[in-house]
């Protein structure tokens, strides 16, 4: 760190909600943050000290954020891990590393590398031609997933193919002949959980509570924490957690989505190397968020504890409900009403429908009475989105 500083600079490459949550978190250490981001208008922009807008893609740009900043990180795992590589040659430091974000951001070597592991993975192989995709059929059955290797999120590039003549709108949709793709066979999961683990520079790593997730298309509707669950699932996850953010070299907070298959064996589903949705709750829920968590990782600071301080906490995402609607939410007085209801509005300029526009999250003893609290507020918040009690 550079000693003619007054406080320590972080720079957030990325200018959406998960980095306007890494800069709140940030405030209350003194840490002075900078953002590199697209446009002028993200949720992060006026949490920064300096807002930079530029190519997050560009090596030139990643550097005018560099100079500005002691410690770099990244909100998403979309950067060019190529690109975050000139940084650490220029000498800058950088985490998660670029050599780990690139084994997560390509989807099928970021299954190869835990797969050298020995970790649960559902079957998967890469594929050239919609000819391997039938090979893959027969051999693992209808349905097959059809996945891009990069820059897939919330089901964008993603495809499930149910029979033999969806293969080619499939290769077609996903654009076989111009992005590389990858096959996956299809689970019929009981359950989705995840667990958002924290690692340190030097090695030292928390975990936070096992969750579960329920999503609706393709899109995480809402999480329980924690998940209600045996005693030997939950140690069984939380130990797969860890063992797969080691293998790619984490550094700050990764998420590890999992699928709870019905004779109660584990799958990992994918990693993310970054702060997660999946997480969220634990900003009111736990004494030391995922957020400020990371913030201590990649700064080298000592981690903070991860246990959740109440019985049981509700997420709920919020999403757009128009085509172009606007960008603060709505009712939020009437939401707030409800008893309990912490509130998170990201404050982007324009909405859309299925937009992750904020989230709600409800903390308390009774898992049941908080669930039914957070959904009432979501339904108060989203009026034209069918919100029900997830099963």
């Amino acid at each position: 760190m550079d000693t003619n500083t007054v406080r320590p600079r972080l720079g957030i490459i990325g200018e959406g909600q998960l980095a306007r949550m890494l800069a709140l978190a940030a405030a209350p250490l003194g840490i002075e943050v900078q953002i590199l981001g697209a446009g002028a208008q993200g949720p992060a922009i006026w949490l920064a000290k300096q807002a930079l807008s530029g190519n997050c893609n560009d090596p030139a740009q990643l550097q005018r954020l560099a100079v500005l900043s002691d410690v770099l990180t990244l909100e998403n795992e979309f950067v060019d891990a190529g690109a975050l590589r000139t940084l650490e040659q220029a000498g800058h430091t950088l985490f998660p590393t670029a050599g780990s974000v690139a084994l997560v951001q390509d989807k099928l070597t970021q299954k190869e590398t835990l797969s050298r592991e020995g970790l649960p993975l559902p079957a998967f192989r890469a594929i050239a031609s919609p000819g391997q995709l039938h090979q893959c059929a027969a051999e693992w059955g209808w349905p097959v997933l059809l996945k891009a290797r990069r820059n897939g999120y919330d089901g964008k590039g993603n495809i499930t193919v149910r029979g033999a003549e969806e293969v080619g709108p499939a290769w077609e949709r996903l654009r076989g002949e111009e992005q590389a793709l990858y096959a996956e066979a299809y689970c019929a999961f009981q359950r989705e959980l995840a667990v958002v683990v924290t690692t340190g520079r030097d090695g030292s790593t928390v975990c936070y509570p096992l969750v579960e997730t329920v999503q609706q298309d393709h899109v995480c509707h809402l999480v329980r924490a924690p998940a209600r669950l045996p005693a030997a699932t939950v140690t069984a996850a939380s130990r797969l957690a860890c063992e797969a953010v080691a293998a790619v070299g984490a550094v700050g907070s990764f998420a590890v989505e999992m699928f709870l298959m019905p004779e109660q064996t584990l799958l990992i589903n994918e990693l993310a190397p970054r702060v997660h949705n999946s997480g969220h709750y634990s900003i009111e829920a736990c004494h030391c968020s995922q957020f400020e968590n990371h913030v201590r990782a990649v700064m080298g600071w000592p981690l903070g504890d991860p246990d959740m301080h109440c019985r049981a906490a509700v997420m709920v995402n919020i999403l757009g409900q128009g085509s172009a609607g606007p960008g603060h939410l709505q009712a939020w007085s009437e939401a707030l009403a409800v008893p309990g209801v912490h509130l998170h509005d990201y404050g982007k300029e324009q909405g859309r429908w299925g937009r992750k526009m904020g989230h709600l999250t409800v903390i308390g003893d009774d898992p049941g009475e908080v669930e039914q609290r957070a959904l009432q507020a979501a339904a108060l918040l989203c009026p034209d989105r069918q919100i029900e009690r997830a099963s």
